[in-house]
């Protein structure tokens, strides 16, 4: 049991107060999907970007440490695998396992969905005003 909580903490920092209700699928896909970054990396990986230092030039905002916490979570979920090149300098290169290769249709319609949605966002952002009690 210990070691296990010291795998998970490793991972992710914090004790979980809440169980993961397994029953329903969106609580589960947002254990595994619940930051902005996670499915930028898998698309940019699936398009060729593997080494970490690529993947902070490709996705704009995104901190190294950000970067490598997301792809720690990744792998723990399975849903990346990671090659170390034993050379000098030290190498890392991610890939999608199959279960990452099988979210690529969903990653797809979301990435055009928002495409679309973009221009009506950027309008309610830009028109959006906040009313103050006096």
């Amino acid at each position: 049991m210990f070691s296990i909580f010291v795998v998970l903490n490793e991972y992710f920092m914090y004790q979980r107060k809440i169980p993961i209700d397994y029953n329903c699928g969106l609580t589960v896909a947002m254990e595994v999907f619940g930051s902005k970054w996670k499915f930028c990396l898998l698309d940019e990986i699936s398009k060729g970007i593997k080494r970490p230092k690529d993947l902070v030039n490709a996705i704009t905002g995104i901190t190294k440490r950000v970067l490598q916490n997301q792809l720690k979570e990744l792998e723990f979920h399975g849903l990346l695998g990671k090659t170390v090149y034993y050379e000098v300098p030290l190498r890392v290169e991610y890939f999608l396992t199959e279960e990452g290769e099988s979210l690529m249709p969903l990653i797809s319609a979301i990435d055009k969905w928002g495409l679309e949605f973009a221009p009506q966002l950027k309008n309610i952002l830009e028109n959006q005003t906040v009313e103050v009690e006096s």
